[in-house]
């Protein structure tokens, strides 16, 4: 078990996600940053639908209550092990009463904690990923204490760590397909969308990132309809919203574009005032 002495800024249990209730207004949730979480499962040898901790800008501090092994993947918030440095994208073995802790960050915004067996908190609708008024509680708190399984003592350290993709960090390119609504936009809001930088705003969260920048338009009024992570939105007074892992299942305004799978991970690492750019991905590649 994990006893969590620091929850840090906004901590959660995710797994891949809560899938096939979206009729009853329930987000899918899950990971931001599925590359980074999936990173951290696969280096334990864990299956990747294995819940994880997501950990949001770092300042969490935990006490492991039993012998285990670990993996720390995506962001990099100087993770030290009884106040020593350790490597991320590695095995580390974590033994009873160790204490780890997050200091300084580096780059991204989202780390994951991934442990040998994965986390055994409770399963609900099909997923352990926590949200509000679906499981118990919404995040981590003080004091919280994270069940986990255990697993048979051959797991081990290592000195050496994965190589990352660094772009997946510094990159500013999201590559997107057309949305159900782009044909909509005139050649030069198209245009637009595709040459200008936009800058995140300080309104980014696990349910969406809000643009700086506006679009101007006049779309016709939009029909509630269906929404995923990953869409698109322009509302009627231009501001672009990216939605992200914890969206509702249905929107009003005009779905323009939608980001790739790649995009949503690389997103997730990214916070106010940092810069993005839209490419339009062919559905071919």
């Amino acid at each position: 078990m994990i006893k969590v002495l620091k929850a840090g800024f906004y901590s959660t249990i995710q797994d891949k996600g809560r899938f096939g209730f979206a009729s009853f207004g329930v987000p899918f949730s899950g990971v931001m940053d599925a590359y980074s979480a999936d990173l951290a499962n696969s280096i334990l040898n864990n299956p990747v639908t294995n819940a994880v901790l997501e950990i949001t800008f770092g300042g969490c501090v935990f006490k492991f209550l039993n012998t285990t092994t670990i993996c720390i993947s995506g962001a990099d918030f100087s993770p030290k092990l009884n106040d020593k440095p350790i490597l991320l994208n590695s095995k580390i073995r974590v033994q009873k009463d160790d204490v780890l802790s997050f200091g300084k960050i580096n780059f991204g915004v989202r780390c994951y904690l991934a442990v040998s067996g994965g986390i055994d908190s409770p399963i609900v609708l099909n997923s352990r990923s926590q949200f509000k008024n679906v499981t118990f509680n919404f995040k981590i708190n003080d004091g919280d204490i994270i069940p986990i399984k255990q697993q048979p003592k051959e797991f081990f350290s290592s000195k050496s760590s994965i190589k990352i993709h660094k772009a997946h960090f510094s990159s500013e390119i999201l590559e997107c397909y057309v949305g159900p609504e782009f044909d909509w936009l005139s050649t030069t809001q198209k245009e637009k969308l595709f040459t200008d930088i936009f800058t995140i705003s300080k309104n980014n969260n696990r349910m969406g990132y809000q643009l700086n920048e506006i679009l101007n338009n006049k779309l016709p009024q939009l029909l509630t309809s269906s929404v995923l992570p990953g869409t698109v939105q322009l509302t009627p007074s231009g501001k672009l919203i990216l939605l992200t892992r914890d969206c509702q299942i249905t929107g009003g305004y005009p779905r323009i574009l939608q980001l790739s799978e790649n995009s949503i991970n690389r997103l997730s690492q990214k916070t106010t005032n940092n810069v993005i750019k839209f490419t339009l991905k062919s559905h071919l590649s």
